[in-house]
């Protein structure tokens, strides 16, 4: 299975290993977001590109998952399986698009380490720092601009699965099982006592979830 490990903000590659002992009999690819364009579409165009393999189960967390839905979008025949964690459908509302011009402009006038800082953010610090406060902001901006996908999840027919963790300040449990309700053959894992990077706050039960969906998607 070709499985493509899509990463959150403000993260990189490396929040994905602690799924990779459970991927060892996958063929696993996990890329790094920034500095691939200046919209979603540019990002999905990009890796669809350079991506080998006819057939893909993207696996993506937040920022990973909205990309994710951009290459389902572009090229729905070769998406075997979607999963997304703490990933939403809709656009960003102009309270959220506000807040994320605050994040860029802090991180371009201050940098990485001040924003983090001050924002409460729960990402691993020693990953985050290694990040660039451009690539940080620009990835920002593009989440900003994203187009609403709730048509891409009605249309897609192949194996859905978003994942929410039950205390997810980013994404209600509510509003996942609404987004669920679009697709096809859509299912809902709520991983208890997890935020909004299951992957890493509960990775084993992340990890039974994500290879019982490549079971299935295969």
């Amino acid at each position: 299975m070709n499985v493509v490990l899509l990463h959150a903000f403000p993260l990189d590659p490396s929040m994905w290993e602690p799924q990779r002992e459970a991927l060892r009999d996958h063929d696993v690819v996990a890329p790094t977001l920034y500095g691939r364009g200046d919209t979603l579409d540019a990002w999905a165009s990009s890796l669809l590109d350079e991506l080998e393999g006819e057939r893909l189960v993207l696996v993506g967390a937040s920022m990973g998952g909205y990309c994710a839905l951009a290459m389902a979008r572009l090229a729905p025949e070769r998406v075997a399986g979607l999963l997304l964690a703490g990933s939403r459908a809709g656009a960003d509302t102009p309270e959220r698009r506000a807040t994320r011009d605050a994040i860029a402009r802090t991180l371009r006038e201050e940098g990485v380490a001040a924003w983090l800082d001050r924002s409460g953010n729960r990402a691993p610090r020693e990953i985050v720092l290694q990040q660039s406060a451009v690539d940080l902001a620009n990835a920002m901006e593009v989440l900003r601009e994203r187009a609403d996908a709730t048509d891409v999840v009605a249309t897609f027919d192949a194996p859905f699965l978003l994942v929410v963790g039950s205390e997810d300040e980013l994404l209600s449990v509510e509003e996942a099982r609404e987004i669920v309700a679009l697709a096809p053959a859509g299912r809902l894992e709520v991983v208890e006592g997890a935020g909004h990077i299951v992957s890493a706050d509960r990775p084993e039960r992340f990890n039974e979830i994500l290879t019982r969906f490549l079971a299935r998607s295969a």
